[in-house]
């Protein structure tokens, strides 16, 4: 039994021994094919050496294969003790007997075992010496050896043998090996195996996660990038230096190493890095910025090495980093934890690199941030990224020529005015406006529209801005009341101030979080405020309050945002656009306050307590300006409260109209409910009767044609 069972463990070793050996064969000739990386296309030259072989990598089957042959020798020598022995004893009680019985010659007691010699076994010829084994287990030794010694007989030789160093060593090791093995084996190789390529899973942390596009699986084109002239022109100079890098070299020039692009969210960065990859006819490797970092340390240089290393031998090509705010950041600064160092390595990876090539490697790094003021200056600086292209918020020319790029998959009714929806969406992203069209669509589906009309986009941009409709909320008459006065002081202040944004719609159904809204339509593209627009936006954002208080003889929560705006705004005049008499024309706001743990602060507090006084004195004058201008105009506010809360929506030309003390003729929501009430339950129309045929007697007979 005992030699049967180890026969069959170590044959199945040995064959387990065999398969890791013909598997780590396998992919070693896998590995030497024209698919493995950095073979070259005639198979013969490494990466970039053509006619130089390619050294074989050591085969993934060989860490298992010097595992499994380490296990069988230890089990070999761990058994060699019983190779030569065929006897065993039942039990200690049988070589007790034999012992006291004088019928054992020699007796040897070790960790293991328990061997003796007899010339009297049964079975065997007598005379003739015969080795007998008992296992034992060296915590009973002890036990074993009490025993003997105690019924020992004169003429037996006794002795104590203790295992060699290397023996007791291989025992206590044995579990442990085993457990090692077990787990490479049934684990490590598994996840291997899901891992795939080159290095498996456990040895993928280290390669780069990039994607490799080409312009045959990238549908943007240049064609699809709009009002970004400006940015569009200078990413097609690096297309062409790209494809003609000579012509740009005769003067002296080198192809620059690195662009950065940088602009709000939705402005088109990414889309335009996807245009690029759509029109250029080289490799484009695509990744983001977390995807160098991992919860290993030093992962993320080695993908950038990785990642560099491959762009070189597919050179030329371009990498696209996008939000490489995410690892590009200043370092030194801020409160720095376990992960910071982590990112500074990839860092130094990424300006090491960049530093690597030079223009003659045909390798361009483009990367996208919305946070360029957090970058380190070592990555910025000209020579990694030589140029910075702003890709800014569509001016109205630009958000026509988008909004005619996303109209294109969609079909529009004869009535919409697309040059009218540019001018309605001041501020709007590209990313706004392809949401806008989006949600006009819907719109108009949902209602079992033919096409998109012009009220679908004007409710689609009141939408993205200011949050859903909601229609179906109820309110008490005390609360819409109220919303009528602050929406009411908000839409007269609009009109009569000439230096506000031209007032385009009021209305007291709830949008989003607010329960009312004013909307203004800017009549410009506004770079920079002026002091007189500042100046009467806030006394806007002050007349809801101020209407409210007047109309209800109390205030409310409504007017929380109006508060944050005005507040905010009289801040920015002071710490940063120096618009105070009192401190000057000097900036007090931090340089990057978002980058620091406390706000950097750097006035005393004299200089803090003006500030706070003039935060207050310029909040204070807008809001007795705006209450004195409401007073003088209270009965057109009571006008456009009192329509609000007839027809819940009221037009720029219906609340001037309002103003001018005329009435509205139009029917109120109630009206329009009633109406369609009073169709739905008239009766219908009474049809003429219809004269009833002749009864034709029984007794007379059809008469035949």
């Amino acid at each position: 039994m005992h030699d049967t069972t180890r026969s069959t463990a170590l044959s199945d070793l040995i064959r387990v021994a065999a398969d890791e050996g013909s598997e780590g064969k396998r992919s070693r000739s896998g590995d030497s094919g024209k698919n493995s990386p950095g073979s070259g296309g005639d198979g013969g030259g490494g990466p970039g050496k053509p006619g130089v072989p390619n050294p074989l990598r050591p085969s993934r089957g060989l860490f298992g294969l010097v595992m499994v042959l380490m296990v069988a020798a230890m089990l070999f020598m761990l058994l060699s003790n019983f190779q030569g022995s065929s006897k065993r004893f039942k039990d200690f009680q049988e070589l007790r007997t034999m012992y006291v019985e004088n019928r054992l010659t020699e007796l040897a007691v070790s960790d293991s075992a328990i061997t003796a010699k007899t010339t009297t076994w049964p079975g065997m010829p007598d005379g003739e010496p015969v080795e007998v084994v008992l296992p034992i287990s060296p915590s009973s030794k002890a036990f074993y050896l009490k025993e003997l010694k105690d019924a020992r007989p004169d003429n037996v030789s006794f002795r104590e043998v203790s295992n060699p160093f290397w023996q007791q060593l291989l025992i206590s090791l044995l579990p442990v090996v085993l457990i090692i093995a077990v787990i490479w084996f049934f684990i490590a190789r598994g996840l291997r195996s899901a891992g795939g390529g080159a290095g498996g899973m456990l040895g993928s942390f280290g390669k780069s996660r990039h994607r490799t596009l080409t312009k045959e699986n990238v549908s943007v084109t240049f064609n699809d990038v709009a009002g970004i002239e400006e940015a569009k022109d200078e990413v097609t100079e690096i297309i062409e230096f790209l494809k003609n890098p000579k012509r740009f070299m005769k003067l002296g020039g080198r192809i620059p190493r690195g662009v950065l692009l940088i602009g709000e969210p939705g402005c088109g960065k990414t889309l335009l890095a996807k245009a690029i990859a759509g029109e250029a006819d080289v490799p484009f490797f695509s990744i983001s910025g977390s995807d160098f970092v991992e919860m290993f340390v030093g992962v993320g240089a080695s993908r950038v090495r990785d990642l560099f290393k491959q762009a070189k031998e597919s050179a030329p090509c371009i990498i696209f980093l996008d939000e490489i705010d995410a690892v590009g950041r200043r370092r030194g600064g801020g409160f720095s934890s376990g992960g910071h160092d982590e990112r500074e390595q990839t860092l130094n990876a990424i300006l090491v690199e960049m530093d690597g090539f030079n223009s003659a490697d045909g390798v361009i790094v483009v990367a996208a941030t919305n946070r360029a003021d957090v970058l380190d200056p070592a990555l910025t600086r000209p020579g990694r990224f030589d140029r910075q292209i702003t890709v800014p918020r569509p001016d109205v020319k630009g958000r026509l020529e988008i909004l005619q790029v996303h109209a294109k998959k969609v079909k529009l009714g004869p009535d919409v005015d697309m040059e009218r929806v540019a001018r309605a969406t001041p501020m709007f992203s590209g990313a706004d406006l392809a949401s806008l069209i989006n949600e006009a669509a819907i719109a108009a589906t949902l209602h079992n529209k033919d096409f998109i009309e012009q009220e679908d986009l004007e409710e689609a941009r009141d939408k993205v801005k200011f949050g859903r409709a909601k229609k179906s909320r109820v309110r008490e008459q005390e609360d819409n009341k109220l919303v009528a006065y602050h929406e009411a002081g908000h839409a007269i202040l609009q009109a009569l101030l000439p230096d506000a944004d031209p007032l385009h719609k009021v209305t007291i159904i709830p949008r989003g979080q607010a329960g009312g809204a004013t909307f203004s339509l800017p009549n410009k593209d506004r770079m920079g405020y002026g002091l007189k627009w500042l100046s009467s936006t806030m006394k806007v954002l002050c007349g809801g309050r101020i209407a409210e208080e007047k109309a209800m003889g109390d205030v409310s929560s409504g007017a929380s945002m109006d508060i944050a705006q005005v507040t905010s705004i009289a801040r920015s005049m002071i710490l940063e656009w120096g618009m105070s008499s009192r401190l000057g024309f000097v900036r007090y706001a931090g340089a990057d306050t978002r980058e620091m743990v406390l706000p950097e602060k750097d006035y005393s507090d004299e200089t803090a307590r003006l500030i706070d006084e003039e935060v207050r004195r310029i909040v204070d004058e807008a809001f007795a300006e705006a209450k004195s201008l409401l007073e003088a105009n209270w009965e057109k506010v009571v006008a456009v409260a009192e329509a609000l809360l007839k027809y819940e929506t009221l037009g720029v030309d219906e609340v001037r109209k309002l103003m001018r003390g005329e009435a509205l003729g139009k029917p109120t929501v109630s009206d329009l409910l009633a109406a369609e009430a009073k169709r739905d339950a008239s009766p219908a129309v009474a049809k003429p009767a219809v004269s009833a045929p002749p009864e034709i007697p029984t007794n007379v007979l059809p008469r035949p044609a």
